[in-house]
């Protein structure tokens, strides 16, 4: 009933919660079951109780995949699994005795568990990289489970269905342990959900809504996150070369359209290592981690190029929409304590570069402009003097 409320709240991505509501429900009919069946058996109620468990454990899976983004169908798998365990059940019992369906149970429980445990810690450096600390926990609560199922196994192909009467000590160790691990695990879920409701707000707090680049917060965010480089770092300010008139001749669609495209270019043109962030409007930032002048002119430059080549969108009458960037270079700079510096430098660069005719590479050093960045109009003849205007 939690998951099902929490589920409720989260609108359509319900991170898990659905399929979790499903596990326990299936698991709590099989415990009921168990508790009705009385001795172990032949009864049908043993037959649907594995059937019901083996299930539970295919929902929790489902669960666990949907939590960490990966779509996957419950419905029809489970009532397949239940089904088909169920029709397997009585083959085996009717083949080997009940002793048989039992370790059959135990058998696939250990497996599945070893294999979810496998999962979680390969995940480690993919889908569960910012969770390390809680998957590492979970797969130790899970390895647990499938160990005992493994001793389990061991134990009733030994000594037969003896070993499951509850005045056994290895009896009374498992199930203590289970409903251990009922009382942790549905609250551990719920953190999990909460931290990754809490992660992905920070995320949207940091991005820009438009173009999911990082936004100022963002960016300031990851550079305290950075390692601090020994030659610093050097910010790039881009402004689109007559933005207002892309959005007073073809609307605001075509203009936010454009933005994106920009946005894409700048993904492409940048290092790996490059920060990218909207500051607003029609001008972006981007951040070369350990760049010297030649290679932040390089980046610069790669930039105003790329755009300037590029057809960013077709307007609604056909005709395909260029635009060109003015780029203002920042000196080097340290760390997020010292970006404001550095962006009041390129920001004076970048308007030098605006009133010198737009389309351009400017620096805030007027040593290294003269020397560096002059070569912006000559390196593409073809294009320069392009505006946003198509």
């Amino acid at each position: 009933m939690l998951f099902l409320l929490i589920g409720r709240r989260l609108g359509r991505d319900k991170m898990g919660t659905d399929a979790f509501a499903v596990g326990n429900l299936i698991l709590g009919a099989a415990y009921v079951l168990q508790l009705l069946e009385g001795s172990v058996g032949r009864s049908w109620m043993g037959v649907v109780n594995h059937a019901l468990t083996l299930g539970a454990l295919l929902a929790y899976s489902v669960g666990g995949l949907r939590f960490f983004d990966r779509p996957t169908p419950l419905l029809r798998p489970l009532a397949t699994l239940v089904l088909g365990y169920a029709a397997v059940q009585i083959l085996v019992a009717w083949a080997w005795g009940p002793v048989a369906r039992y370790a059959l149970l135990s058998a696939a429980c250990a497996l599945w568990f070893g294999g979810m445990v496998v999962v979680l810690v390969t995940g480690l450096r993919t889908f569960a990289r910012d969770l390390r600390a809680e998957a590492l926990l979970l797969a130790a609560l899970i390895g647990g489970i499938g160990v005992l199922n493994a001793i389990k196994l061991t134990k009733l192909l030994a000594g037969g269905l003896a070993t499951l009467h509850m005045d056994g000590h290895f009896q009374v160790a498992f199930y203590v342990y289970m409903c251990s691990l009922a009382t942790i695990i549905p609250p551990f879920i719920v953190w999990l959900v909460l931290r990754r409701l809490t992660d992905r707000l920070g995320e949207m707090a940091a991005r820009d809504p438009l173009t999911q680049l990082l936004n100022r917060r963002g960016l300031s965010e990851a550079l305290k996150l950075q390692p601090r480089h020994p030659d610093g770092a050097r910010l790039l300010l881009i402004d689109l070369d007559h933005f207002k008139r892309i959005n007073d001749r073809h609307g605001h669609h075509t203009g936010d359209a454009v933005l994106c495209a920009i946005s894409d270019v700048l993904r492409g043109a940048v290092r790996t290592e490059d920060l990218v962030c909207r500051m607003g409007g029609e001008e972006f930032a981007v951040v070369c981690p350990g760049a010297d002048a030649t290679i932040a002119g390089g980046v610069a430059e790669r930039i105003r190029q790329t755009v300037a080549s590029t057809v960013l969108r077709q307007a609604p009458d056909g005709e395909a929409l260029h635009c060109t960037v003015t780029v203002g270079i920042s000196g080097r700079f340290d760390d997020d304590a010292s970006l404001e510096q550095a962006m009041r430098g390129a920001d004076a660069a970048l308007y030098r570069g605006k009133y010198a005719g737009r389309n351009r590479v400017e620096w805030s050093d007027t040593t290294t402009n003269q020397n560096q960045g002059q070569r912006a109009l000559s390196d593409v003849p073809v294009l320069a003097g392009v505006t946003c205007d198509p």
